[in-house]
């Protein structure tokens, strides 16, 4: 079966300003993030992409829009099913508010139970991305064959749930994996079992710097961020 890399859009207007973006229209990259999007061709230089599939939301088709212009070619290929969650009425809010709602911690603590107001589950978030990768690998194998490498451009939220579902880990525990904006993941599926292969990878280890002063995502030092984090300063 396909080789499945997983890119997060680059760094968003929404990111920095600390809010949680979920699908409101017109989140851009920002200037960090169109550099992001700019180095993500030779990045992936060398790889036979067979095809690439980004949510319908404009931050991910602006992180797409320097590897198509180098790669004309390139089949893309627009799933609803990998678009942002659906965060309901907390869409456009503040993290650092939101982290007072008391939702907040079932969302931190045991998000299989988590459900955004006026929105969708986190476990349908994870159920919808799911079947968009395994269908999307079947269509590939079908179409360039079973070692097929393909590309999945979409959010921090829908890469965690996706990997937590390759690693067989209980989506109650998927907030303990972090993917940086612009960030490669690559999930290579068998018959048997997906591997994991990277995981947010970006090349650069100023992430892994301690924070300095407090962020504009709000919650505490052991808080995962919703929606993904903008990552290193």
């Amino acid at each position: 079966m396909p080789t499945l890399i997983l890119v997060r859009h680059g760094r968003s207007t929404a990111n920095t300003g600390g809010v949680l973006a979920g699908r409101t229209p017109g989140i851009a990259l920002d200037e960090r993030g169109a550099a992001q999007a700019a180095g993500l061709p030779a990045r992936l230089a060398g790889l036979p992409l067979a095809a690439a599939v980004t949510s319908p939301l404009q931050r991910c088709r602006e992180t797409l829009a320097p590897l198509l212009a180098e790669r004309p070619d390139l089949a893309l290929h627009a799933d609803d099913r990998i678009g942002e969650c659906d965060y309901g009425d907390w869409s456009g809010r503040k993290l650092a508010e939101l982290f007072d709602e008391p939702l907040m911690t079932v969302v931190q603590q045991h998000p299989s139970a988590a459900a955004f107001p006026g929105g969708e589950s986190i476990r349908q978030m994870q159920a919808r991305a799911v079947d968009a990768v395994r269908e999307w690998n079947q269509r590939v194998e079908d179409e360039h064959g079973a070692d097929a490498v393909y590309l999945m451009c979409t959010h921090g939220d829908i890469v965690k749930a996706i990997v937590a579902d390759a690693l067989g880990t209980h989506l109650d525990l998927f907030q303990r994996i972090a993917v940086d904006p612009c960030s490669v993941t690559a999930i290579r599926y068998t018959p048997m079992r997906p591997f994991l292969l990277r995981l947010g990878d970006t090349g650069d280890f100023a992430g892994l710097l301690p924070p300095e002063g407090p962020s504009a995502e709000g919650g505490e030092a052991g808080d995962a961020a919703v929606g993904g984090g903008s990552g290193a300063p």
